[in-house]
């Protein structure tokens, strides 16, 4: 097959054209069925091939006819050995990755600055994370990666690993050594999973962060949704064949996945990776020009940072995805949650993330020029418009500590438990999750024993209007903890 074909979209295409009566799911039957008003927003073209598992179509769970040869030419597009498609997103790809590697008591090392679905997986699996901390950027306030120094220390104490985790690009666009990291686990015999959200694009152009599957990582979940161009919710997991079983990836995947797959994702994930595999080049070309260009523009507005190459050279910043611009808005005396509303408010732009001090802009293929232009335009009028409260730029920047591991994050969330004050908390055992979404970087995982520390960073969180999620109380007055048995007398 050809890198310019689309088996899986090609098929559906031609079974539409077919028009069969269908006496099948779902009951909206082409659109038929369904709300006139939304059916007319969605168009006919897009409900013809909202379809399900019929033979014609091929099976997710089981592939044999259009979405093997899809999933084979993402594969052979990726450079892995076998690449499986995801309709519940990177998290599921990534739940897969770790449930795959690891059972009950078991550990995986882990960077502390993971995405929510990480956790979660080890809760799924009985596992216990083996936390890594990555380098803290003090300036910006950010976490980066994980350093070679780190991972050699990690996997010295705890050979017994079942996998390290690496996140490579972080949500930031920030890149570890991560052939050195993978040659490094691969000396102890232990597999590489990579949790590459955010670097869908990084593999097909030679001026951004090498990929997994190029350093010879054994299985990447990559978003082609986030910037590769498919639709919202589709991703794909990338394997090597050798430290990890693909019968396993494939078993797991499954017991996941829906089987009421979306063909409409499906199609979309088969024609990213067309796109990507015959102009992706030329179109990160593009992108990374529009980028360059307004990072520059943003570095001349006063009291305005946008972080560029010159960050590179500590030991977790190896390499950076330009793509991502940082802009660091802490010496205006403002909170990156100020500048996001300021934004929105005033010119309609909505950013990919705020913080306490900064916000992060996402310049991807879909973006002109003139986009880049109304971004520079909106944020030297914010910058005048904060003039007065202009503050020193190295402000003191407040990061959570990683605290102690009193139970594994399964027996924490299952046992029995009760709930308290937050301002009584401390010293309890934490039962839940919390933390700041996006990117969803824990303050606490069940397990964990809750301190005043990061009990303030929480309230600093709140405070700044940022989204603190996770506990089952939304007001954060309580939060549920591990229920102490008390003496019987």
């Amino acid at each position: 097959m050809s890198q310019h074909e689309t088996p899986l979209f090609d098929g559906l295409l031609r079974h539409a054209e077919r028009n069969p009566v269908q006496f099948h799911i779902p009951g909206h039957k082409k659109g038929s069925g369904m709300d006139p008003v939304f059916k007319e927003f969605i168009g006919e073209n897009a409900l013809s091939i909202d379809l399900i598992n019929i033979a014609p179509l091929d099976d997710l769970h089981q592939p044999h006819g259009i979405i093997k040869e899809a999933q084979q030419l993402a594969a052979e597009a990726f450079g892995a050995d076998h690449t499986f498609f995801s309709v519940q997103g990177t998290s599921g790809a990534i739940m897969t990755m770790i449930m795959a590697v690891c059972g009950p008591g078991e550990k995986i090392i882990v960077p502390r600055n993971v995405h929510k679905s990480i956790m979660t997986a080890i809760v799924f699996s009985g596992a216990v994370p083996i936390f890594i901390h990555p380098e803290i950027d003090k300036d910006l306030g950010i976490s980066h990666g994980i350093t070679t120094e780190s991972v050699t220390r990690a996997l010295t104490e705890h050979p017994d690993a079942k996998g390290l985790l690496v996140i490579n690009p972080t949500y930031f666009g920030i890149a570890g050594d991560l052939k050195q990291i993978v040659d490094i686990a691969h000396s102890f015999n232990v597999p590489v999973l990579v949790d590459e959200a955010h670097g869908v694009h990084i593999h097909f152009h030679e001026d951004l962060p090498i990929s997994a599957m190029q350093a010879g990582a054994d299985m990447a979940a990559t978003s082609v949704h986030k910037l590769g161009g498919s639709m919202t919710q589709s991703s794909i997991l990338n394997v090597r064949e050798g430290l990890v079983s693909v019968n396993r990836v494939q078993t797991i995947l499954s017991m996941l996945t829906t089987t009421s797959t979306s063909y409409i994702l499906l199609a979309s994930l088969d024609t990213a990776r067309r796109h990507l595999a015959i102009n992706g080049h030329q179109i990160i070309e593009q992108t990374l020009k529009h980028a360059q260009e307004t990072r520059k523009k943003i570095n001349e507005i006063d009291h305005l940072y946008c972080v560029g190459e010159e960050i590179l050279g500590s030991k977790a910043t190896y390499d950076y995805d330009p793509t991502k611009l940082i802009v660091s808005v802490k010496n205006l005396g403002i909170s990156g949650h100020d500048a996001e509303k300021w934004l929105r408010d005033r010119y309609n732009i909505e950013v990919e993330l705020s913080d306490l001090y900064n916000i992060l802009c996402i310049i991807t293929p879909g973006d002109t020029k003139e986009d880049c232009e109304l971004l520079v335009k909106a944020l030297t009028e914010m910058a005048a418009s904060f003039k007065g409260t202009v503050q020193s730029r190295y402000a003191h920047v407040m990061l959570p500590d990683i605290p102690l591991l009193a139970l594994s994050p399964r027996e924490a969330f299952y046992s029995e438990t009760e709930t308290v004050p937050l301002d009584e908390s401390a010293g309890r055992i934490m039962a839940e999750f919390m933390m700041v979404y996006p990117p969803g970087i824990p303050i606490f995982i069940p397990g964990e024993i809750i301190t005043e520390e990061n009990l303030r960073y929480v309230k600093e969180n709140v405070a700044a209007g940022l989204p603190v999620q996770g506990p089952e109380d939304e007001e954060l007055k309580t939060l549920r903890v591990i229920r102490e048995r008390k003496p019987i007398y």
